[in-house]
């Protein structure tokens, strides 16, 4: 049974969900669990790039940036074939997924506790935070996941995603970068709080879809599907905390 729900996440559409059919059907524990089992991946991944980063000695930041670098793009292309693919048993991929955000986690934390001590403690407090924060909001009804919300929100994440895409490419061939992306003065903190902004509000979608995917029995398979999607809003919300974070901390300084 395909569910009829549009998410902001581009993982979660009607035409992805109408590939997959099960015999079982989705639960809210099961999705719990399959959460908790890619968030410990994640976590596991991201301590164990760290050590053996701390463990290099005077190459520390070359290995943190080399996890970070690998982390980040096999995690997009992971991602990407599994958009693409559509997996009946997604368990690989999306455990493939976890581990490689777990290094860029790993690599870039380590990076910016160096220079900002106790941001990264900060950054995961602020995650849960913004998580219980936006579920609550959720659950008495403040904000719902409607179709034009779930529009609107997808289409700012994926305008996002580009941004950061032409952001990489110009760094990388041309020395040139996104006016305000990465700077540290007041628009700059002011781009990356939208941002914030808009992948905290894609955990409304992401609820939406479980209570949805529940109701309607979908097949049990899409509970991978759903912890899968919540574990690409909650890396991002870690990662722009830390970003926030310091490019805070930085206009303080100077």
């Amino acid at each position: 049974m395909a569910i009829s729900y549009r998410s902001s996440n581009p993982v979660l559409n009607n035409r992805f969900m109408a590939k997959l059919a099960g015999v079982e059907t989705m639960s809210i524990r099961g999705s719990m669990q399959k959460i908790g089992l890619l968030l410990t991946l994640t976590v596991i991944s991201a301590f164990a790039s760290a050590i053996i980063c701390l463990n290099a000695g005077d190459n520390m930041f070359l290995y943190a940036g080399l996890f970070a670098l690998i982390g980040s793009v096999c995690g997009f292309i992971t991602a990407i074939i599994t958009f693409m693919r559509r997996p009946q048993n997604p368990v690989a991929l999306m455990s493939l997924y976890a581990i490689f955000e777990g290094m860029l986690v790993g690599g870039m934390s380590l990076t910016m506790e160096f220079f900002y001590p106790g941001i990264v403690l900060q950054a995961a407090f602020g995650t849960v935070g913004i998580t219980t924060t936006m579920y609550v909001m959720y659950a008495s009804r403040v904000i719902r996941p409607t179709p034009m919300f779930n529009k609107v929100i997808g289409g700012l994440v994926m305008s996002i995603m580009f941004l950061y895409l032409t952001s990489f490419i110009l760094t990388l061939f041309s020395g040139y970068d996104v006016p305000f992306l990465h700077s540290s003065g007041p628009i700059g903190i002011g781009v990356t709080l939208f941002i914030l902004v808009v992948a905290s509000l894609t955990l409304i979608s992401d609820f939406g879809f479980i209570e949805q995917g529940v109701k309607t029995g979908a097949p049990k398979n899409m509970e991978w599907y759903a912890a899968f999607g919540i574990l690409i809003s909650l890396i991002w919300i870690y990662i722009e905390t830390l970003r926030l974070l310091a490019k805070i901390r930085t206009f303080i300084q100077d």
